[in-house]
């Protein structure tokens, strides 16, 4: 309640005493007018008194059970309020992928956890024991860390590719294979963790390779990690073999990018009786297959193939936006070493093949220059595209399981960024192994979220569902008289309402 002035249209002032109902203002009392403002000020005085008087009287008539849940929040605390948004959204698919078989607590904890708040294993502890109420010792964390691949990276891949077979309707006939690195802040190196070449730019950080092989649409079939000074094309057939064996796999067609194409590994696939489609480098094919690539007329859509060998194809395919892209990549890679030339940034260990460095040479001992022929001779491959394959599927085929490449390079991007697997910040093999395994089941559940969201129209995007989780409360109380003790869900708002009726809809145990 207040007091309100109300000018009228005699000119004096009415003091009145509202009280404000479902958004809209009541008069309760009008305490009087006055045309002075001495009078209105003794009307306000009061009106105020009034307003005092209303509120005791309204104390009189204060129910036994108002008085009753009065007590009851007298009892709450914030022990008994919990944030329960990660347990009933993440834990619910968790169960339906199948993870709960897992008899491990830990797991369940550091998994989900990892998908509501990507934190360290310190920070993850910390977390739990403020908004859930789970109370782990940090020692008893890293014991666990040090068994937790021997024990159950083979529980987990198993689980993971039997919803993946399940998902494609058995159909696994296709499979995508990609690697990436993944760097650590410390700087020192050991027998797992080397210098090499990082796709992340973190050339002074020791890394590790991961290996992802996955199914159409990017669902997880399995992993394996590498030292960071492997070369990538060399961890292509061990990798198959020990996938193929593991999962009992009839000879999936592989996709690969072109980071993994080399005669050897064409060799080795053709050897083990793979097929394949690869992307091609082009210009790094022998002269006389350059010269048929170039020796066409293109228009946007156009697709040759040429044999390479009897039982190999290289599929050329010409994109007009593709071409526009590449022309203003090779531009905007040319200004940038224009201006490292000018600023004088640039030595001689500069010139090698990497991006654009391609473009630069020396002239005379010591002068850096930019071989403007060579940039322009560049632009007859603007736009060109191409596929190594030796499966007897048409053009437009190859190319369109190529596309699906994509889903592997997303699967590493959501891992990267939702789950944030980089950087790592943990030494010992052991736990590094940990670490990604958590990752990948963690990818996995993103999977199958991001899966029944689309299948639902949800406009709600992986990110904001987990942050949705965020805010979704149980609380916790005990009814006065008979002391049993009760639990139940904070009202939610509109989308979290959405989410969790889409979770509850798509992910019963029983179903499965």
């Amino acid at each position: 309640m207040f007091v309100r002035k109300k000018k009228n249209t005699s000119g004096s002032l009415s003091v009145q005493v509202i009280q404000k109902i479902k958004g809209k203002n009541k008069v309760i009392k009008t305490v009087g007018s006055a045309t002075t403002q001495q009078k209105v000020d003794e009307l306000v005085l009061l009106a105020k008194q009034e307003i005092k008087k209303i509120e005791n009287q309204q104390e009189l008539f204060v129910s036994e059970k108002d008085t009753e849940a009065d007590l009851l929040f007298e009892t709450l605390s914030n022990a008994s309020i919990r944030t329960l948004g990660p347990e009933i959204i993440f834990g619910k698919i968790y169960d339906f992928i199948g993870f709960g078989s897992i008899k491990e607590d830990m797991f369940r904890h550091l998994v989900i956890s990892r998908m509501a708040f990507p934190l360290s294993k310190l920070k993850t502890i910390q977390y739990l024991y403020r908004f859930q109420g789970v109370l782990l010792d940090i020692d008893a964390v890293y014991r666990f860390l040090d068994k937790l691949n021997s024990r159950l990276k083979e529980q987990v891949e198993q689980i993971a590719f039997a919803h993946t077979k399940q998902v494609l309707q058995g159909n696994i006939s296709v499979v995508f294979y990609d690697m990436t690195t993944l760097y650590f802040e410390a700087s020192d190196e050991d027998d797992l963790r080397k210098t090499g070449f990082s796709k992340d730019g973190k050339h002074q950080n020791p890394q590790i390779y991961i290996g992802l092989l996955v199914g159409l649409g990017g669902y997880a079939i399995g992993y394996d990690i590498f030292e960071g000074n492997t070369y990538e094309g060399h961890t292509l057939i061990p990798f198959l073999e020990k996938i193929s064996k593991k999962f009992n796999l009839n000879k999936p067609i592989v996709i690969a990018d072109a980071g993994l194409l080399s005669n050897e590994n064409i060799k080795a696939l053709e050897e083990k009786e793979y097929e394949y489609i690869i992307g091609a480098r082009l210009k790094n094919e022998p002269e006389n297959i350059k010269n048929q690539i170039l020796g066409n007329t293109y228009i946007d859509g156009s697709t040759i193939s040429i044999n390479k060998t009897k039982t190999t194809r290289l599929i050329v395919n010409y994109s007009s936006v593709r071409s526009a892209k590449d022309a203003h990549n090779r531009k905007r890679g040319l200004s940038r070493l224009e201006k490292q030339i000018k600023s004088g940034k640039l030595t001689k260990s500069s010139i090698n093949n990497k991006g654009y460095n391609k473009y630069l040479k020396m002239t005379g001992d010591v002068a850096i220059e930019i071989d403007y022929q060579k940039y322009n001779l560049d632009n007859k491959w603007d736009g060109l595209k191409g596929y190594v394959t030796n499966t007897r599927l048409s053009n437009n085929e190859v190319m369109e399981n190529y596309k699906n490449l994509w889903h592997i390079e997303k699967a590493f991007r959501m891992s990267k960024t939702d789950l944030r697997i980089r950087p790592i910040y943990h030494r010992l093999r052991n736990r590094i192994e940990a670490h990604i395994c958590i990752s990948f089941t963690a990818y996995c559940i993103y999977k199958e979220l991001e899966r029944v969201l689309y299948d639902e129209k949800s406009s709600i995007s992986l990110k904001k569902a987990s942050e949705l989780t965020h805010n979704m409360y149980q609380i916790t109380y005990m009814l006065p008289d008979s002391k049993i003790t009760k639990s139940r869900l904070l009202t939610m708002d509109e989308e979290q309402n959405e989410l969790y009726k889409i979770i509850n809809k798509n992910f019963r145990v029983s179903q499965r």
